[in-house]
């Protein structure tokens, strides 16, 4: 199968994602001036700028499916690990943005007070924003993508937000305006560590770290094919969706070059039964036992 069909699905979700902000941020901005809502308004406005985040996303998602030339030999794959990285930081402005607006709103007390049906018109955001983060969750989790993964973050996070701006507008109609802010902050919180932990991930494979777990997996799966007497060295590192595998691996020092090779073939064979293993390089050595 082509190793870029699942980004090609990917790039729907992104998509998506534009075509609901878009929607959405013009639906919520004509509500909050129709209906006097301040809180809808800033929802509408904080919508278009994580029309950014999308469109971040979606070009590096691009960027990735092209074919590997003379200065990338693996390909551009992490190129959507670089856009998750971008999502982040237009996550966590967001984030510092919403709880900045929620503090001044605590200090500067009531305004007016704005039409109930506008916190309906936000819980209705909210619900259709949740059903894209619902969408694109399952399909990176599906295709095993970063980027899209935190393009579903940001959904969630945009749906959180609106359910916030729902009950400022509520308390405001009981005379507990204070509501507002204190469900910003909470919600501007959660973004500003959703944030975090898409920076920490992404980070983490540009810097070839690879989970110890799953390490150890491929570890106990190249011990057991048969002609491997020890595994001297393993490493891997995440490139894009995919995995890169390099392990140096023991042999009876007895055996021909041609034996070593077909041991070296069925290392990489079992390798690639592995979901996301795109390339495997095993290197023979003697077994020291031998000697």
């Amino acid at each position: 199968m082509d190793i870029y069909d699942d980004i090609r699905k990917g790039e729907r979700g992104a998509w998506i994602s534009i075509t609901a902000y878009l929607l959405l941020s013009a639906f919520k901005l004509f509500s909050g001036y129709w209906f006097a809502s301040s809180a809808l308004l800033a929802d509408g406005f904080n919508n278009l700028t994580d029309i950014v985040a999308s469109v971040a996303v979606l070009v590096g998602l691009r960027i990735s499916q092209k074919p590997p030339d003379s200065n990338h030999a693996y390909g551009h794959l992490r190129a959507e690990t670089i856009a998750a990285l971008v999502a982040s930081f237009i996550m966590a402005m967001v984030g510092i943005q919403v709880i900045i607006t929620a503090v001044e709103s605590l200090f500067a007390g009531q305004k007016g007070t704005p039409d109930v049906i506008s916190a309906g018109v936000a819980l209705v955001c909210a619900a259709a924003m949740g059903g894209v983060y619902w969408y694109n969750r399952n399909l990176a989790r599906r295709i095993n993508n970063q980027a899209l993964m935190a393009a579903a973050k940001d959904n969630l996070s945009d749906a959180l937000v609106s359910v916030g701006a729902a009950v400022g507008i509520i308390g405001a109609q009981f005379g507990l305006p204070w509501l507002d802010g204190a469900a910003a902050i909470a919600v501007g919180i959660l973004i500003c560590k959703t944030a975090w932990d898409i920076f920490r991930d992404a980070t983490h494979n540009l810097t070839d770290g690879f989970d110890e777990g799953e390490l150890s997996d491929l570890k106990r799966m190249i011990a057991r094919t048969e002609g491997v007497e020890s595994i001297r060295d393993l490493k891997a590192r995440v490139h894009g969706n995919h995995v890169l595998v390099d392990v140096v691996i023991e042999v009876a020092p007895e055996l021909t070059v041609i034996q070593g090779h077909a041991i070296s073939d069925r290392v990489e064979e079992q390798m690639r039964k592995v979901k996301n293993v795109m390339h495997v390089h095993v290197h023979v050595e003697p077994s020291s036992d031998g000697i």
